[in-house]
């Protein structure tokens, strides 16, 4: 199992092009140095009127699937 730890914001009106297709991924560079890029549709719960931001941990199987994207 992968773990991959960073920091992001968003601001709503910049997360409005992801609700409205005119972009797909979300590009971070976690705490570690490298850069992931995954779905913007795993934001979604964690969407405020401010937009998204805090401090996040993705968890990623052997074969670098998804299994959880929770807020720290």
């Amino acid at each position: 199992m992968q773990r991959h730890r960073f920091s992001i914001d968003i601001s709503a009106d910049t997360f409005l092009r992801y609700y409205r297709g005119v972009a797909s991924a979300v590009i971070v560079r976690g705490e570690d140095g490298r850069t992931i890029q995954l779905p913007a549709k795993h934001f979604r719960p964690f969407v405020t009127a401010a937009g998204v931001s805090g401090r996040f941990e993705l968890l990623l199987d052997a074969n670098g699937k998804l299994i959880e994207l929770r807020r720290l």
